[in-house]
């Protein structure tokens, strides 16, 4: 004959060990909706925000800026679209390491003009405290644009 006392506490233990299971499914689904809602240097594509916002979200977050100027009719800045800024290396880098900003030259004029805009596409970099550390006007290279970027994130690292 079992003891009910003891039978009782092993039903308790099984039980517990189920809760446990479905307590490490919850949890691990917990932090999988996390990493994919801000999965930024997971996304496949690069996290462009407006003018306004991203340089909020420079100072907020202490990154640097990277500030592109397109427009539709640009050529060029379709290129860079297609090409560059569908690379996993530079979307990741972006991502990572900066607050990416997009303006349309033709809809944002008093930006593109503040920024002395006068060919596009073009790309400028801005320190954390919104001192403009360069500027590469017109298209830029997929190679090109990886040496840029890990020239201006060594630039960070010195600092």
């Amino acid at each position: 004959m079992r003891d009910p006392i003891l039978n009782k506490f092993q039903l308790n233990t099984g039980m517990w060990m189920k809760l446990k299971l479905i307590g490490l499914i919850i949890l691990t689904s917990f932090f999988s909706l996390l990493i994919f809602i801000d999965g930024s240097a997971l996304s496949s594509e690069i996290q462009w925000h407006a003018y306004d916002d991203g340089m909020a979200r420079s100072k907020f977050e202490k990154k640097k800026i990277f500030l592109h100027f397109t427009a539709d009719w640009c050529f060029y800045c379709g290129v860079m679209e297609n090409e560059a800024f569908k690379d996993p290396a530079i979307i990741s880098s972006l991502n990572e390491n900066f607050v990416s900003i997009k303006v349309d030259y033709d809809k944002e004029t008093e930006t593109a003009n503040f920024y002395r805009v006068q060919g596009l596409p073009d790309s400028i970099f801005i320190a954390e405290d919104g001192q403009i550390i360069g500027r590469r006007p017109g298209y830029i290279p997929l190679a090109q644009l990886k040496l840029i970027l890990d020239v201006v994130l060594s630039q960070r690292s010195q600092e």
